[in-house]
């Protein structure tokens, strides 16, 4: 073999090194399914990324009948009009400002249909799967079910609380949590996540 065949051979070589250690960098996409496992302490935990066998399918993504709003992951400011019908419908039929529902979507998925928490909340208004049953949620990922049934869930609590501030308190930390305080609990969070939606309701509502 010649010097110039030995150093083409290297060159083979180092390029399919270089392109296996990509392909095998780079982590395969997030699953639109849903996995949970219970731990020993009997604590439930969800993701749409399993990291061990432990976990089993808990939902898998349906087909969307909205299909063509699945485009992509990152959702953000600039497609906040982009389930604009959806919240219309939403807050029409449960008496809930168009405004106010945009800005909960924005702070709790960034208008990402797709987005799953690490406690298991899912899609635009980030539903718990212990909620889809009363909530009457078959697809989480479908936008206009999921934005529908989130609002159903906000009307509950401000109908519940009689307060905007302790209903958004609420959908973000629980009902039961907010009944104890008798008023916004005292817990970083939370405090945060009433003072970034009443930000951007003012932001929707201008």
């Amino acid at each position: 073999m010649s010097l110039q065949e030995r150093n083409m051979t290297v060159i083979r070589v180092f390029a399919i090194a270089l392109l296996a250690a990509v392909l095998f960098a780079v982590p395969p996409p997030a699953s639109g399914d849903i996995y949970m496992y219970v731990d020993k302490e009997g604590v439930t935990h969800f993701t749409n990324t399993p990291a061990s066998g432990k976990y089993r399918l808990f939902i898998r993504e349906k087909p969307s009948n909205h299909a063509s709003l699945y485009t992509g992951r990152g959702r953000g400011s600039a497609h906040s009009s982009r389930y604009d019908s959806h919240i219309r419908d939403a807050a029409e039929k449960h008496g809930v400002d168009f405004s106010l529902l945009k800005a909960i979507i924005k702070v709790e998925s960034d208008f990402n249909s797709r987005a799953v928490s690490d406690k298991g909340a899912v899609g635009l208004m980030q539903i718990m799967p212990e909620n889809f049953g009363h909530l009457k949620l078959r697809n989480p990922y479908d936008p206009a079910e999921n934005i529908m049934a989130g609002t159903l869930y906000f009307r509950r609590l401000l109908d519940r609380f009689g307060e905007l501030k302790l209903a958004l308190a609420a959908y973000n930390s629980g009902p039961d949590r907010v009944a104890r305080y008798r008023c916004v609990p005292p817990i970083p969070e939370t405090e945060a996540y009433v003072r970034k939606v009443m930000k951007y309701y003012t932001y929707f509502t201008n």
